[in-house]
């Protein structure tokens, strides 16, 4: 069957602030490059391209990762040495991008620290400082730091943010409060939060299609294939090697979805079908962790490298997680929840480290990929602001007087190798809306207030 070209209306304030961008285009689908020299830019007056004028700066993106219940205390550590970062077991994964991080150690929320609920007081206001409300009857925690930017960058990008995790979104009690606050880190409004994508399939249509049907036994490239082969010829040698590699990424992406709906996985469900290819997939844990996570870190790494959006959050897991860990190998018989609560067990300390380094590793995955990705003269990784963290760091303990936190990427932005030790700092200097403000000026903010901080936080000072 012949696919006619569409043309997404001039009408839409989104495609008017992507008259830079280049796009291959057919039915339902609208598939932007990534940022190529050789393309040149295209005038927002004529819409024809020009080589003559010097091509835009890689956009910065901003990234959370979170993982629940917080850190084995005692090999979660790091410190500046003669011969470079030297880091504990815990941070075992990352040593080979020492240079690519930043330790932070001492900021901590102050409405977290205050709160009666452990745990719920302590998941919703990560990224916000905000104060959790504790009334059954009144959902209310406050904008959250990432949604903030979307605000400000989203109208240069099809999706405001990507909000994305594993565990589904839970509306039980716990504490005599909505699970619902262990289930959100990102919150659009006081009230109201940014329901987090757990779907893979889903995630993919978001970013490739335009809101309408598609054939589902064609591959997105395979309909944008004579666009591909028209763009290619205007590339140089570089640029096409890059095209291809950015090409094949994503027919990847769609074999292993492909794969997963016929193995009926969670990561194959396909909600664009006329009748879905399996049932829904009851609430409750992925079938396969590490292949559901992998997954999902490459489709942030496509919506970045793609320019779908500029912002996201994920999480690995929700607070008070039933996630098991049986794939790892010395983890057996007990729930993260259950490893995570100890009560210094050493035989269930020892399991709780090999989860701390299994989310240590996805975020070295992430920056693996974002490292192999060319931007110009940089790397994507360059053009990312990362932050990876935790609500709480002992969590055998409830401790929230300080936060696990790494920041990674950044390129010039953030100069790495170091470790930023604020926890001899009085309470003002270690606000984590602090750092939050800092990052928002990074992303081209003019800010200078957030939470409960009305200063940014200095990465770049030597403490």
């Amino acid at each position: 069957m012949a696919h006619s070209k569409s043309i997404i209306p001039k009408s839409n304030a989104f495609d008017q602030n992507l008259s830079r961008r280049t796009f291959l285009r057919s039915m339902g689908i609208s598939l932007a490059l990534p940022w190529m020299p050789s393309l040149g830019l295209r005038s927002e007056a004529t819409g024809k391209l020009s080589y003559s004028v010097s091509p835009l700066s890689p956009p910065t993106r901003f990234a959370c990762l979170y993982f629940s219940n917080g850190v084995e205390p005692e090999h979660w550590w790091a410190r500046e040495d003669k011969g470079g970062m030297v880091m504990g077991p815990g941070l075992a994964p990352l040593r080979s991008f020492s240079q690519d991080i930043v330790f932070l150690k001492g900021l901590f929320n102050q409405q977290a620290v205050k709160h009666p609920s452990p745990h719920l007081g302590r998941v919703p206001n990560l990224l916000s400082g905000a104060w959790v409300s504790d009334d059954q009857d009144l959902i209310k925690v406050g904008e959250t730091m990432d949604q903030r930017l979307a605000k400000h960058l989203g109208m240069r990008t099809r999706l405001p943010s990507l909000v994305l995790g594993i565990e589904p979104t839970e509306m039980r009690l716990e504490d005599g409060l909505s699970m619902l606050y262990g289930s959100c880190i990102s919150w659009e409004s006081d009230t109201k939060p940014a329901m987090k994508e757990i779907y893979p399939s889903r995630v993919f249509e978001a970013l490739v299609g335009d809101g309408t049907q598609r054939q589902l036994d064609r591959s997105v490239l395979d309909e944008t294939l004579q666009d591909a082969r028209s763009i290619r010829n205007r590339l140089n040698h570089r640029d096409r090697i890059k095209l291809d590699e950015y090409l094949e990424s994503i027919r990847s992406i769609e074999r292993r979805i492909e794969m997963a709906a016929e193995e009926e996985s969670l990561e194959g469900w396909q909600p664009t079908l006329t009748e879905p290819n399996l049932p829904p997939p009851a609430e409750g844990l992925p079938q396969d962790i590490p292949r559901h996570m992998k997954l999902m870190s490459d489709l942030l790494v496509m919506a970045f490298q793609m320019d779908r959006t500029r912002v996201a959050t994920y999480m690995l897991n929700n607070d008070l997680s039933q996630m098991n860990f049986g794939f790892l190998e010395g983890v057996s018989g007990s729930l993260h929840l259950d490893l995570t609560h100890n009560g210094r067990d050493p035989a269930l300390e020892a399991m709780y480290l090999r989860t701390n380094q299994f989310h240590v590793q996805q975020l070295v995955y992430l920056m693996e990929r974002l490292r192999s990705i060319e931007e110009g003269d940089s790397k994507l990784l360059d053009n990312c602001l990362l932050l990876f963290c935790s609500n709480l760091f002992d969590g055998d303990k409830h401790q929230a007087d300080e936060m696990p936190m790494i920041l990674a990427g950044g390129g010039s932005q953030l100069p790495g190798g170091r470790v930023l030790d604020l926890g001899s700092r009085p309470a003002e200097e270690r606000r984590a809306c602090g750092l939050y403000l800092t990052l928002m000026q990074k992303m081209g903010m003019t800010i200078t207030s957030f939470g409960d901080a009305d200063r940014p936080l200095d990465l770049n000072a030597r403490i």
